[in-house]
């Protein structure tokens, strides 16, 4: 089991930047894919951004390509996402995730069914 907390929401206007932070307490962190994912009032689950255990390897969804930023440090157990010209309809709660069940995943998942560790979420809400 691995417990995942997420921080770095909060209340921007659109054009800003964002950095959301996930702190995981699992000592075998750096064998494992992790992601973020959101969801915003009334709609589904989404992927926003998914990374390897190395770090070498990022998925992202389209609409968040060039804008967002997914990295790891797997010294310190953390996955990061820094989010920039941040637009209304980022607005959602932020979830970190983690492929716990498997080890060293060349390439990262980009399914929520495929992630089976979950945060509690970050508030993230974009002003126009």
């Amino acid at each position: 089991q691995v417990q995942l907390v997420e921080s770095g929401g909060g209340l921007v206007q659109a054009g800003a930047s964002l950095r959301l932070s996930c702190a995981a307490s699992v000592g075998t962190f750096n064998r494992h894919a992790m992601a973020w994912f959101r969801q915003a009032p009334g709609k589904d689950r989404e992927f926003v951004a998914s990374i390897s255990w190395s770090g070498r390897v990022t998925e992202y969804r389209d609409s968040v390509k060039g804008r967002f930023t997914i990295s790891r440090n797997n010294a310190k157990n953390t996955v990061d996402l820094q989010m920039n010209s941040l637009e209304p309809e980022d607005t959602a709660v932020y979830y970190c995730a983690c492929d716990l069940s498997r080890s060293w995943i060349g390439h990262p998942p980009t399914t929520s069914s495929e992630f089976d560790s979950w945060g509690q979420g970050t508030q993230v809400t974009v002003s126009s």
